[in-house]
């Protein structure tokens, strides 16, 4: 079984510095439908894994969120693809808890969920605690540059060797490239 993992806000669709408070407000990236049907396509299985502090901090409550992921897994479809499941933080970082990247929470529930071998899951995020995570159990980490991106390419903290694209579409067509080989 094929899996990857994706950050919603800057890899799917564009983020804002005053959170994604809405279905309205969830805008796609350009690409970023298609590159999930491709991967889809392809035999993997899409998961997202998302920090959402904005329940915690009250700027929207779990219906609001719950909309949200709506609008975004009936586009994936409406796009021809699959979104296998998403699994969120809903807390703030003073709340220490175990799954707010770069904790590696959601992405060893993932594990479990999926029985997933994670030397061989790719992880796709737009911020350095996005590849802390999928470093941290193992997985392939994959920054694109939409989103946080631009600023965490410059970031001295990113870890050597990291694979880097402009959009996710672009590190689609890497991994499935890999996959190739």
């Amino acid at each position: 079984m094929k899996i990857i993992i994706l950050d919603r806000d800057g890899v799917i669709n564009h983020d804002s510095d005053n959170y994604i408070k809405s279905p309205e407000e969830w805008q796609p990236i350009d690409g970023s439908l298609e590159a999930i049907a491709r991967l889809t396509h392809s035999g993997y299985r899409v998961v997202v894994a998302t920090n959402q502090s904005g329940v915690g901090r009250a700027l929207f409550d779990m219906d609001t969120l719950n909309a949200i992921h709506e609008k975004m897994l009936d586009a994936v479809i409406d796009a021809g693809g699959r979104i296998e499941a998403i699994f969120f933080c809903p807390h703030v970082a003073t709340d220490d808890c175990e799954c707010r990247k770069p904790k590696a929470g959601m992405f060893r529930e993932i594990e479990a969920r999926f029985n997933a071998d994670m030397s061989k899951v790719f992880a796709v995020g737009d911020s350095l605690r996005d590849l802390q995570a999928a470093i941290e159990v193992g997985a392939k980490p994959v920054l694109v540059t939409t989103g946080k991106g631009q600023k965490t390419v410059k970031d001295p903290a990113l870890p050597k060797g990291v694979p880097h694209y402009a959009c996710l579409a672009d590190a689609v067509d890497f991994i499935l490239e890999d996959d190739a080989q």
